[in-house]
């Protein structure tokens, strides 16, 4: 082997990932603002870039006046290279969406789960058949789409080849990235949900510009993505971030997965719910567990019950960001999932009010509580920027390129 060789190529790969990442991450850039921003020479840029655009990752996307000289041409990642997909396996459905590499949704499909427990083949089927849909419905050739990114819930050991670890749904080490892989020839990688949720949120939502957050999610279950220094952090085998699984009160409520007292039995969709039940609510009228939740929150206005829960729920909500602030420290908390947008939306400023009677005050004033901002798709949208990620990891090199 030529070590010298191969040590030159791998830092040309190191050097066009920089640039391309800082042109998605931060463009459209001129070749001038690359520079600054990657602190390569103006040579190496010029050349790199050269190449980017020869291949058709990078396109032109204007100018803009300089200080006296020649209008500097602005850089952009083409958004027609490639397209993505992202998936979210979520308890009452499964998501599907393509993108283009601008992040805009092409295609969409939803399909809904009968069961909140489904077994792994049914998850599968259901992702890979909305896989072919939304690109037979874009009018895509597959061999364009760069990569399909899955989020699950429990703990992935991955993503690529993944195996996942989900009490709740009560998945022990299932293969799903294999089981994915033999269905399709596209490059599979998979997440847990609150990451993906997570990565979205802080390349282009509410978590945009920080560099130590906690993104939350709840929906049915409950879970956060930890990000310190700009980057995630995910534990040793990366579970970092069940959240929703750290005790909230001893000997309390059974949770899901077993545990008593987990803040996801008490503030997850599921476990409202069933508290508002045994509370003196009404029985289930839908299996739908979303409409059941927004009925919930259309009748605190006239039932002293869901008042009270409600208010229970945002205390706990509360209490479990007020142990994020006193552990992580972060300067932003941003509230997403279904049911946080749902409750966020209504009830932000008492969620508020109950983190700061809880938490330090200092960390408190430190911090700021949002909601997310990309809506009800942020989970999928997360998790097709997996294969974007590897896309700028590599250079702009994929599957056409190495192959040609």
């Amino acid at each position: 082997m030529d070590v010298r060789r191969t040590t030159v190529r791998d830092m040309r790969r190191s050097n066009r990932s920089v640039i391309l990442t800082s042109i998605y991450r931060h463009g459209p850039l001129s070749r001038y603002e690359l520079g600054r921003e990657t602190s390569l020479s103006a040579a190496s840029v010029s050349n790199l870039v050269g190449e980017l655009l020869d291949e058709g990752v990078v396109e032109e996307a204007g100018s803009v006046e300089s200080d006296g000289g020649r209008p500097r041409v602005l850089l952009r990642v083409a958004p027609t290279f490639g397209y993505v997909v992202g998936a979210e396996v979520g308890e009452t459905r499964v998501r599907v969406e393509l993108f283009d590499l601008a992040m805009n949704v092409v295609a969409t499909v939803v399909s809904p789960i009968e069961t909140p427990k489904p077994a792994p083949e049914l998850a599968v089927r259901s992702v890979l058949q909305g896989l072919d849909e939304v690109i037979a419905g874009a009018g895509v050739a597959k061999e364009r789409v760069l990569g399909l990114g899955v989020a699950v819930a429990g703990v992935v050991e991955g993503p690529a080849d993944a195996v996942v670890h989900a009490q709740t749904l009560g998945w022990d080490g299932v293969p799903l990235g294999a089981m994915l892989a033999a269905g399709t020839e596209i490059p599979i990688q998979v997440d847990n949900g609150a990451n993906t949720l997570g990565q979205a949120e802080m390349w282009f939502g509410a978590g945009r510009g920080a560099t130590d957050a906690v993104v939350a999610l709840v929906g049915s279950g409950v879970g956060a993505a930890l990000v310190t220094g700009g980057t995630s952090y995910r534990g040793t085998r990366s579970s970092a971030g069940e959240w929703g699984h750290t005790t909230i009160m001893y000997g309390g409520r059974q949770c899901r997965c077993g545990a008593l007292g987990c803040l996801e039995a008490y503030v997850g969709a599921e476990a409202v719910l069933e508290r508002y039940r045994e509370a003196g609510g009404p029985s289930a009228a839908t299996d739908d567990e979303e409409a059941e939740f927004v009925a919930l929150l259309a009748a605190v206005g006239t039932s002293e019950v869901a008042a009270k829960v409600v208010e229970d729920t945002i205390g706990y909500l509360g209490a479990g960001f007020a142990n994020l602030v006193n552990l992580v420290n972060p300067e932003r908390i941003v509230l997403g999932g279904w049911a946080g947008l749902l409750l966020g939306e209504r009830y932000l400023p008492q969620l508020r009010e109950a983190v700061g009677r809880h938490a330090l005050r200092r960390p408190y004033a430190q911090v700021a509580i949002e909601l997310c901002e990309l809506g009800s798709d942020a989970v999928a949208r997360g998790a097709a920027t997996l294969p974007v990620l590897r896309l700028l990891r590599e250079g702009g090199v994929t599957r056409k390129l190495t192959t040609s």
